[in-house]
């Protein structure tokens, strides 16, 4: 007798769609609340808090419809059968081309470029009301739609270019594996994610934005001296125009061994009150890296990867399940598909445990910058953020816990406060 894969794979779905909806609900509810945390009284101004209230709701509104829709389509088309009706049509296409309808990989591309074409139609809506109402409304859109179109055509373009040879290899490591099918597939993604790493920065990014380097000054001398005495080879330090999109603001780095860069959103320039806030955010930064906190986060990906990887050559050749979800052939492509959706329930338990060692993670490194000197001014750059940002003063902790991979601005505050607290351990 075969197994309800399907059945129970839609079951799943809508219960955690209850699970999740139920707190939006409670974070909604926090949301509403017309008082600043007591923490917060006397350092978030009342005008800001406002503000982030009404751009917190905008928000939350936003994400009922958005979930309510994104569930209903994704159960109606493993419900209806689409996806096997989809892979289908695309090889009729395949054969209406005149290209050969044996040839999987060509098949699996027909298919791809036909759920592209699916998914910018039905995301545009969302992304137009998210940018240019929401964004907008509450002054953070900075894109025209020109922008915003070109954006669009740039991803579809880099999808095209590195979608096939991607997806071939894959499909060819399949159909060619063996035994040892999961270490060679695992293998390819690991050379493919460090290969991206070092491509995305050079190559990629630079499409999408411009990165200038940080002009001489106060600032990128306290960086280059920050960085200097904590041995960090710091390479390069660029701007970024993100102004141009967004007035968000952030800071990353990245690279490899002794080739490190620093990248400085220029909206974080702009709105922290000094120099000291800023260098107080990157020795923050810092602080994940001489924790090695990059590294574990890392390895924990590769591990889980070669785990799914190894789950899925289990089940890979199992007609009934490929059946429950209306297929009679066995496409490598639409096994991978279908295998994502039977371990639904092991991602969400994975993601929130993920989630919370990203908050411990967060903890140690503002723990670090704590032990440099930088208490005072990270935590009124945290507090600038927040308000910049607009991000939520009140949390609900049942969503923040299963949510946010980063602690809420009360708890960090806190920790921060706290002399010889555990967590500066």
């Amino acid at each position: 007798m075969a197994l309800p894969y399907l059945e129970a794979v839609l079951g799943f779905m809508i219960l955690m769609y209850i699970f999740e909806t139920y707190l939006n609900i409670r974070q909604h509810a926090a949301l509403k609340l017309p008082t600043l945390p007591k923490p917060l009284e006397g350092v978030v101004s009342q005008e800001k808090f406002e503000k982030s209230r009404a751009y917190s709701l905008d928000r939350s509104r936003f994400r009922f419809i958005h979930e309510a829709v994104t569930i209903l389509m994704d159960t109606a088309i493993l419900y209806f059968g689409i996806l096997p009706w989809f892979w289908k049509k695309s090889g009729e296409f395949v054969a209406y081309a005149g290209l050969n309808v044996e040839n999987e990989i060509i098949h699996t591309l027909s298919f791809l470029a036909g759920v592209m074409i699916w998914s910018q139609i039905t995301d545009l809506p969302f992304s137009l009301y998210s940018n240019f109402v929401i964004e907008s409304r509450h002054g953070f859109n900075k894109q025209t739609l020109g922008l915003f179109i070109r954006d669009i055509i740039k991803g579809i373009g880099l999808s095209i270019i590195l979608g096939p040879p991607i997806v071939s290899a894959i499909i060819y490591i399949v159909q060619k594996g063996g035994p040892y099918l999961a270490i060679y597939l695992w293998g390819f993604m690991f050379v493919l994610s460090i290969l991206m790493m070092t491509l995305y920065p050079i190559l990629i990014a630079p499409l999408f934005n411009k990165f200038t380097p940080l002009p001489e000054g106060e600032l990128r001398e306290k960086i280059e001296k920050l960085a200097a005495s904590l041995k960090f080879p710091l390479k390069k330090l660029f701007v970024v125009d993100g102004s141009t999109r967004s007035s968000h603001s952030n800071a990353y780095m990245y690279g490899f061994f002794n080739n490190k860069r620093i990248v400085l959103y220029d909206t974080l320039v702009q709105q922290c009150k000094n120099t000291e806030e800023i260098v107080a955010v990157i020795a923050h930064e810092l602080g994940h890296w001489k924790l090695n906190h990059t590294m574990y986060s890392f390895i924990a990906v590769q591990i889980l990867s070669f785990l799914q990887f190894g789950g899925y050559t289990l089940v890979r050749n199992s007609k009934d399940l490929f059946r429950s979800f209306g297929f009679d052939t066995q496409p490598v492509l639409i096994g991978l598909i279908i295998f994502q959706h039977t371990v639904i329930p092991v991602q969400h338990l994975v993601s929130f445990g993920l989630n919370l060692v990203s908050r411990a993670f967060e903890f140690q490194a503002d723990a670090f910058a704590k032990k440099l000197g930088y208490s005072a001014p990270l935590r009124a750059a945290l507090v600038t953020l927040q308000e910049e940002n607009l991000s939520a003063m009140n949390t609900d902790p049942w969503y923040s816990a299963y949510h946010y991979s980063h602690p809420p601005l009360v708890e960090r505050l806190a920790a921060l406060d706290e002399p010889g607290s555990k967590k500066e351990d």
